[in-house]
């Protein structure tokens, strides 16, 4: 049922000299009778039909679950260290990529050079075919959706703010959808859309039944801002079907937890800038959200500004909200929740409970039942410290979980100043704590400077998180990074508010400040990354070690320091390995599950900042990740990287 093979479908291509479109109709139709056959994605809802049926990649993070995990077990860790690159996709010049691949059948699909969709032979890395956009696209994922039938297989993305349709088994627009294959994201939005910039995301969204999930975003760090609601939209025709208003609008609940009319006065944010995750057995789909801007001041948003740093579960299959959890109150730190939440089963008091685990930027990992948002563990409001700032309105409580432990440090202190710092450099961060305010988590930001640890782009960020279904384990990649929080005054126009919620309202505004030293390394020692193993049937750590080193400090015999600010993910495999790649070491990483023991590591020609993709194709198991650039924090003395490009693992052939 496998259909024609890429060999044969390329031989009989040469052999009428068609064109690279009729090769990828050819390829196209062998990936939709792979799915007729069984694929898991069969039948339009995304989700893992069977219980842990994880052998696909076949959307974002794996699937609609965002589980990051492969239940694929012929790279093992037996033989793990024998992985050799399989092939290689160079994309040229132009930002790094950090796009997880797509695989269906026998086709991957990537982000490309100059914001092309590319369709690979996933065997081979050879290129099928291209279409080529108009403007930015997502750069972490895409979509895709199936018929019934398997006769219309579909490529749902967003280009310069537009949702659009492919065909999956040529690369045409769909014309059918929307007007000429783009539905406008802002159509729907309150007031005169065309002075909304164009609501570009690089949050792909999630595909459920027929419907396609897009939140929108909030724009960038300032004050005004457009309503970052949640929009469905029919995957055939692009009509929206419902709007979820993540700021509420008058009359409905929460619209008391923000100034009135706060819709109306550009007081937006509470966007899902990130990702989500869909169980399509319950029909639920859940989304954090991040915070109300402007983000490290609020003196325009008296409230706890519902529901923005919430976890929502909505109701896909009409937008309404069953249950939702504030994991911070009225955020002045840009403390979103900018991961997707993880479904996992485990025993939680002798009964087997579905829950959904949510990692934070600060450090924290709140579980709950995933039916009712009832925490696994009491999560308790406790007192933090109070604002000195003119006209905020700090709130005097954040809830903290009681368990399972945070997985990244809360507070740095003078001895935690990196060691690795110049005499010069030294002197100076010892200072920084005679002057800033540095009373630990939840320290509001202030006049004379906050230290924000482990700062707000620190704990976990977008693809941080993976588990194993089978035995209720999660494992979390973070960083510490402290972050100065210094408000001043605006000179920047665009961050003024034409509106005032309070008359001694004020704007202040702080320029982000992560505290790099002269030599591009962070104020606080190592280590700078962490992988965190949780076994959340007890809430407990089962182990946790530093994550991938420092090329420079290696050289010197220095290890077990952490990455510097890697971002990317890990994803499990049912042998029981972690594949995660590092950026300041430029390493691909395999580690033991069970241990956290390192078996094997590749030298990569450049940084990650992407999620591997697990994959099998006639019956040969192969790990795809995106590579490129120096990282998003770069150290000085860096060697020049090799080219932007997706690397295929697999063992010899």
């Amino acid at each position: 049922m496998r259909g024609m093979t890429p060999r044969r479908a390329a031989a009989a291509a040469a052999r009428n000299k068609n064109t690279q479109r009729s090769l990828g109709a050819l390829l196209g139709a062998t990936a939709i009778m792979c799915i007729v056959a069984g694929s898991s994605a069969f039948a339009g809802d995304m989700g893992k039909s069977k219980p842990f049926d994880f052998k696909t990649w076949d959307q974002y993070l794996g699937g609609g679950d965002s589980s990051q995990y492969s239940s694929l077990t012929q790279i093992d860790k037996s033989n793990v260290t024998k992985l050799k690159v399989a092939w290689a996709y160079e994309t040229g010049p132009g930002p790094a990529p950090n796009f997880n691949p797509t695989v269906v059948g026998d086709v991957m699909y990537v982000l490309g050079a100059r914001n092309a969709i590319v369709a690979l032979d996933a065997r081979t890395g050879k290129e099928i075919w291209k279409h080529e956009n108009k403007g930015p696209v997502g750069n972490r994922g895409i979509n895709q959706w199936v018929s019934k039938d398997g006769k219309d297989r579909r490529l749902l993305y967003i280009v310069g703010g537009m949702l659009t349709a492919i065909d999956a088994k040529t690369g045409e627009t769909i014309k059918s959808f929307g007007k000429d294959g783009m539905v406008d994201l802002r159509v729907g939005l309150p007031g005169d859309i065309t002075k909304i910039r164009p609501l570009q995301t690089s949050n792909p969204g999630r595909v459920y039944k027929n419907l396609i999930i897009i939140s929108l975003p909030a724009g960038g760090v300032r004050y005004l801002s457009s309503p970052a609601d949640i929009h469905a939209y029919d995957v055939l025709t692009g009509k929206m079907k419902w709007v979820f208003h993540t700021v509420p609008a008058k009359g409905e609940p929460g619209a008391d937890t923000w100034p009135e009319g706060a819709r109306e006065k550009g007081l937006g944010g509470a966007h899902n800038w990130s990702e989500s995750t869909i169980d399509a057995k319950r029909g639920i789909i859940y989304i954090p959200t991040g915070t109300g801007r402007y983000d490290f001041y609020g003196g325009d948003r008296k409230g706890k500004n519902l529901y923005a740093d919430s976890l929502l579960a909505i109701n896909a299959n009409n937008g309404k909200l069953i249950w939702h959890f504030q994991a911070v109150h009225h955020d002045i730190w840009d403390y979103d929740l900018p991961a997707a939440p993880k479904l996992i089963t485990v025993m939680h008091d002798g009964k087997k409970v579905d829950a959904v685990a949510q990692p934070t930027k600060f450090g924290f990992l709140y579980v709950f039942n995933r039916d009712t948002g009832k925490p696994l563990w009491p999560i308790e409001e406790r007192p933090v410290p109070k604002s000195d700032v003119p006209g905020e309105h700090a709130w005097p409580t954040q809830p903290f979980p009681t368990n399972p432990p945070p997985y990244e440090r809360q507070k740095m202190t003078e001895s935690d100043i990196n060691p690795y710092l110049s005499p010069e450099d030294e002197k100076k961060a010892h200072e920084v704590f005679k002057t800033y305010r540095n009373e630990g988590l939840f320290t509001p930001p202030s006049l004379q400077g906050t230290i924000m640890m482990p700062g707000h782009f620190g704990g976990g960020n977008w693809g941080c998180s993976a588990i194993d279904p089978t035995d209720g384990t999660m494992y979390i990649e973070s960083r510490g990074l402290p972050t100065l929080a210094k408000l001043g005054v605006p000179t920047q126009g665009e961050l003024e508010h034409p509106a005032t919620a309070d008359k001694d309202f004020k704007p202040y505004y702080a320029p982000i400040d992560f505290m790099l030293q002269s030599n591009g390394m962070s104020i606080v020692g190592p280590p700078w990354s962490r992988l965190t193993a949780y076994d959340l049937n007890k809430g407990a750590i089962k182990w946790q070690i530093p994550l991938g080193n420092v090329t420079q400090l290696a050289e010197k015999g220095i290890t077990g320091t952490g990455s510097h600010v890697p971002r990317g993910g890990p994803v499990v495999t049912g042998s029981g390995l972690i594949f995660v790649a590092t950026s300041s070491d430029r390493m691909l990483h395999a580690y033991d599950k069970a241990t956290g023991k390192e078996l094997w590591q590749f030298n990569l020609p450049a940084a990650s900042a992407g999620v591997p993709a697990v994959y099998e194709v006639g019956g040969r198991e192969y790990v795809a990740i995106a590579v490129g650039g120096n990282g998003f924090f770069g150290l000085r003395g860096t060697a020049k990287p090799g080219p932007n490009q997706y690397m295929v693992f697999a063992l010899p052939d």
